[in-house]
């Protein structure tokens, strides 16, 4: 290595982590590569090992040198603004481009034109802005370095495979083929590090170390009941020193957990990817100004706070690659931190639903190729003349602009007419990867050995070995150890049955009904018992879905207290109207004349439905059409005033936003839904 290449990188480590601190032999490795060499290299490394200083140093010999400004393409906001402040640390001159900033990208390529910029951060969303896009040739026709960060969701087998992302590198790649490349991550296993040194080219240089850390000190505390898990948390954040993170599977878990954590003193707030404050949490956080965020895997990759004290996992995530990179946040300046797994019976489920999602089905993507002409195709239009629901199709899209059968122009998708096949060969080896990876994690859960050698076998790290620290090579768990206390499940119960779950309307008609479109009136915001995998109530719930029969005394106590709080802010109905029930039609009975005999209110059957359910996968407009066909106001019904429309189960909400037009029209004045369950 150069002398000149040499001094750079041993002043970017000396102002990122201190003036004591000295490369690693990689280090000095990969900048050689990139700037002597020019060559593209796939760094595998822990976090905290010192990745981003080798792009940070590589990018300041390269500058020193004439050369143009580094790319970084980086996948979560959050790493984008952790790195711009990194990038000043090692003296060099950092900008980014990326949804939130939209007023200053002007100001940002004419300082790029000026070149005052050293470092651009861009997220791969604005690559797939064809605005932006059209700018890709000269930007990077001008770059001295382009860096791939958080590199295992290009690849198919990654924990966190992005389809949008995979494309959007290799068009990068392709525009720039004799621009160096550094791509990184730190949650590779064997089989992932091939695949992104395969899309990275034959000469890629890969270099990686071992995955262990030796600060964390993982435990895992089975066998709880839902009640006791929640407990578990209160009581562990009452004890454990500093601050850390929380990790839940959904968005709604976030919500849960921190409103009942808040309840117990806990200075705690949710965290995911629809947090309208997000910067201003990770702040908090950072300045050890809350005691845990409660979050989804949105706040992970890239996230740095080296004093992260403790991680710990309500529920298991799908694979022990996503769980270490999850882990990884933590001790990365400490001499000690906690990582907790807290498995959860629902884990399995919910693995299950994320190993498909992103599976495409062939005749479904017929379906979508077939719909899509020569002029492009907005998102709502194709999900209303294909029938399939939009999270399904937008993921769908994604896959086939990978493999360039479709592609994202102004105004919507078009079809490339490039000819596409099912590869079958491919997705069933996905999807037995994804079902060895979940049974590594049952294994994880069950304490099958060391936890982190475990970990280590699992990323297929070089040099596994016993820590020696975690809870199963010692015995110890952290408090409160192998249960709760008694009075704090109590208040778990009492707090999660006491919370309002709110049911939003159905506020627009969807694409292709005719008459019926536009904005829908008369629905009021409406109210569950109980939402998904409640803890409050999932075992009441997994006996009262087995069989159709009257509510049991619990479910209609909670209905009236969920009525007595709602009626604090609605107009009194007139009437309770149960809505007809294929499955559960004594059960939604019971609970209708139940409200109307507490509630002193004449019960109305107003509504009668015929034919076969519409199907429960189908796309809006689908449902909708089939729900006009088979529900209908009975002859003679005349309503005057808010009605109360009792269900068993809501879902799509499309059920009862049809039934509440249909009442409507039949003289409510406002329909109120009320669900026994609201289901996510």
């Amino acid at each position: 290595m150069s002398d000149t290449s040499q001094i750079h990188l041993s002043r970017t480590i000396a102002s990122v982590a201190g003036p004591d601190a000295q490369p690693r032999p990689d280090q000095i490795s990969a900048v050689r590569h990139l700037v002597e060499d020019r060559q593209r290299v796939l760094v595998v490394q822990a976090t905290g090992w010192g990745k981003s200083a080798v792009y940070w140093g590589a990018t300041a010999a390269l500058r020193a040198g004439g050369a143009g400004p580094t790319l970084v393409v980086s996948p979560l906001l959050a790493l984008m603004r952790d790195q711009i402040s990194a990038a000043e640390r090692a003296g060099l001159r950092g900008a980014t481009v990326n949804s939130t900033n939209v007023d200053d990208w002007p100001q940002v390529f004419a300082d790029i034109a000026a070149d005052r910029v050293d470092v651009l951060l861009i997220s791969p969303e604005r690559l797939a802005n064809p605005s932006f896009a059209s700018r890709l040739p000269d930007l990077l026709s001008a770059c001295g370095l382009l860096v791939i960060d958080e590199a295992h969701c290009v690849s198919d087998w990654g924990f966190d495979f992005r389809p949008d992302y995979q494309r959007l590198t290799r068009t990068l790649l392709s525009l720039a083929p004799d621009t160096p490349v550094l791509a990184t991550t730190a949650t590779a296993n064997e089989r992932v590090t091939i695949d992104v040194a395969r899309q990275l080219g034959t000469e890629t240089v890969t270099l990686r170390g071992s995955l262990a850390r030796a600060s964390l000190r993982l435990a895992v505390v089975p066998g709880l009941t839902p009640l006791e898990r929640y407990a578990w948390v209160a009581e562990a954040l009452q004890s454990l020193p500093g601050s850390g993170i929380v990790y839940v599977l959904t968005v709604a878990e976030t919500e849960r957990l921190a409103g009942f954590l808040t309840e117990q003193g806990l200075d705690v707030a949710a965290y995911s990817g629809q947090s309208q404050d997000r910067e201003q949490l990770e702040d908090r956080l950072r300045h050890n100004q809350v005691k845990a965020l409660v979050a989804t895997s949105a706040l992970g990759m890239g996230y740095d706070k080296p004093d992260l004290a403790f991680c710990i996992h309500l529920g298991s995530p799908a694979s022990p690659v996503a769980y270490y990179q999850q882990v990884g946040r933590a001790g990365r300046a400490l001499e000690d931190a906690t990582a907790v797994l807290v498995p959860s019976d629902s884990d399995e489920r919910i693995w299950d639903y994320f190993a498909t999602a992103g599976i495409p089905d062939e005749a479904e993507v017929e379906r979508v190729l077939d719909a899509l002409g020569a002029a492009p195709q907005s998102v709502p239009a194709l999900e209303a003349s294909t029938g399939l629901r939009r999270g399904r199709l937008e993921t769908m899209l994604k896959i086939l602009a990978v493999d360039d059968a479709v592609v994202r122009e102004q105004g919507g998708w078009s079809a490339t007419g490039r000819p596409w096949y099912f590869d079958e060969r491919k997705w069933a080896e996905l999807r037995r990867v994804r079902a060895a990876e979940a049974d590594l994690m049952r294994r994880y859960a069950h304490g099958e050995g060391c936890l982190m050698e475990f970990l280590q076998r699992a990323l297929d790290d070089p040099d596994p070995g016993p820590c020696g620290r975690c809870s199963v090579c010692n015995g110890q768990l952290p408090a409160p150890g192998l249960r709760p206390s008694a009075e704090l499940v109590q208040a778990a119960q009492h707090y999660f049955r006491g919370q309002d779950v709110v049911v939003e309307p159905r506020k627009m008609w969807a694409s292709g009904l005719g008459s019926r479109k536009g904005r829908i009136a008369g629905i009021a915001p409406g109210r569950a018992v109980a939402f998904a995998d409640d803890p409050g109530w999932q075992d009441t719930l997994a006996s009262l879905w087995r069989t159709d029969q009257e509510a049991p005394p619990e479910i209609l106590d909670a209905a009236v207290q969920v009525l007595r709080r709602w009626s604090r802010s609605w107009e009194r109905p007139v009437a309770v109207v149960p809505m007809p029930s294929r499955r559960y039609p004594t059960l939604v009975a019971s609970v209708a004349q139940h409200l109307a005999e507490v509630g002193r209110l004449p019960l109305v059957e107003a509504l009668s439905v015929s034919g076969p359910p519409p199907a429960a996968q189908a796309a809006s407009a689908v449902r909708v059409k089939d729900l006009l066909a088979t529900t209908t106001v009975r002859p003679g019904v005349m309503l005057d005033g808010p009605v109360l429309l009792v269900d068993d189960t809501i879902r799509t909400r499309w059920t009862v936003t049809v039934a509440g037009a249909l009442l409507t029209e039949a003289g409510a004045t406002t329909v109120l839904p009320l669900a026994i369950h609201q289901l996510p």
